[in-house]
């Protein structure tokens, strides 16, 4: 995360100020992600896949102006495939509110990229 983004989390929840960038990365993640799957069988009919599609852009959105922020301090190379990552999503996004795609792919992708803030492998 940037600094400044560093800053909004220790100042604006103290409580957060404990834990790792890495650690409140994974728990962004992982709450978008379930909120996908939950969405995803059908269920809880098609508002509530839409609202997950959409909570999860806007956390893939704020990771795409992080990454690309020039202070962020990951390496470039994981820098460009986060940001690749964000625009495949927001692509794919459209089509799964255009109910030509499902949100697997957007579940595939997070859980790919939090296995990577585990440590498990690369994002």
């Amino acid at each position: 995360m940037s600094t400044h983004l560093e800053a909004r989390a220790a100042y604006g929840r103290p409580e957060l100020a404990l834990r790792s960038l890495r650690a409140m990365e994974y728990d962004l993640l992982a709450r978008a992600t379930a909120a996908l799957r939950a969405a995803e069988d059908g269920r809880t009919g098609f508002p509530a896949l839409a609202a997950a599609v959409e909570q999860n852009l806007r956390l893939w959105r704020r990771l795409a102006v992080d990454v690309a922020d020039p202070g962020n301090g990951l390496p470039q190379d994981l820098r460009a495939k986060l940001f690749y990552l964000y625009e495949f999503t927001a692509q794919h996004s459209r089509s799964v509110l255009d109910r030509s795609g499902d949100a697997g792919a957007l579940v595939a992708i997070n859980t790919a990229v939090m296995r990577g803030l585990r440590g498990e492998g690369t994002a």
